[in-house]
């Protein structure tokens, strides 16, 4: 491995601190819910803490729920979900029996900062917190990469959400973005969140990062007068996701993705990767011209 790249993940690593992840998984969680009569208090709670797969989850679930009435203070309440029909508060949202994901969409939109609580809490919101993150993640590792091709354009002017400094390679940045990746993973499902707690998954995405760049070169130096920034950004997205979803896997089941699994997964999320880069760069483009 290059010694430039290992010097500057281990930079990254200093700025990149798993407290922070941390914070969000101690973060207090109170849900009030709004309901005409029992059976419908019965059926929020049932959607949100169902019965025990997970006898611990289910608890932790209860102990954040609350049944209260349409005159509530709001401001009790980080969330509150209604019953149809209910008057519900201003901040409040509706619980659609009939489309449980409808209802989980719309709390996730207006709720972004309450996704890994809502998702340690509640394993109705675990997998659809898990792929926000890995979706969310891997667009701005394209959007990184697509950055850094481009002259003039600050990275955290186009709301990066976070910089770790400069460094000799992009690969760096993707790396430890993907750890950033594998700390939210880890905590939305409920795991210890750390370097030393996470050794394992943290040095395989490390050993990954440089048959990425090997896989983004290729493409790019087939492709004559710059016509490789689509690829190149394409593969930041596509090595991130398949990342993700490994870690998904491995979190959710114990084991990781096969082969055969990851070849397929890594197709697919290259060519939705182009789709995705397609939408950002003439607005990229735009900037870089003003």
């Amino acid at each position: 491995m290059s010694l430039n790249l290992v010097k500057d993940i281990r930079s990254a690593y200093a700025h990149l601190n798993p407290n922070d992840v941390r914070r969000l998984t101690e973060r207090p969680l109170s849900v009030g819910l709004v309901a005409n009569d029992e059976s419908g208090y019965a059926a929020m709670e049932r959607f949100l803490a169902p019965v025990p797969e997970d006898a611990e989850l289910s608890v932790n679930g209860f102990a954040v729920l609350n049944r209260i009435s349409a005159n509530s203070t709001p401001g009790s309440y980080d969330l509150i979900l209604c019953e149809e029909g209910v008057v519900c508060a201003r901040n409040g949202y509706i619980f659609h029996p009939d489309d449980p994901a409808r209802t989980i969409c719309e709390i996730l939109d207006g709720l972004q900062e309450l996704e890994i609580p809502l998702a340690r809490h509640f394993l109705s919101f675990r997998e659809p917190v898990v792929n926000r993150i890995i979706h969310r993640i891997s667009r701005e590792n394209a959007l990184f990469a697509l950055v850094t091709a481009l002259p003039n354009v600050v990275p955290n002017l186009l709301e990066l959400p976070w910089a770790v400094g400069e460094f000799a390679t992009d690969t760096a940045f993707l790396t430890i973005n993907q750890v950033r990746l594998a700390f939210l993973i880890a905590a939305a499902n409920g795991k210890t969140v750390g370097y030393g707690e996470q050794k394992a998954e943290l040095a395989s995405i490390v050993a990954a990062a440089f048959g990425w760049r090997a896989i983004a070169r290729e493409l790019i130096g087939k492709i004559p007068l710059g016509g490789g920034l689509i690829p190149k950004a394409a593969v930041a997205f596509a090595g991130t996701y398949v990342v993700g979803l490994s870690l998904e896997r491995l979190h959710r089941t114990g084991s990781d993705l096969r082969r055969s699994e990851r070849r397929a997964a890594y197709e697919q999320a290259l060519e939705r990767g182009k789709g995705i880069v397609r939408q950002l760069l003439p607005s990229l483009k735009k900037r870089n011209a003003a």
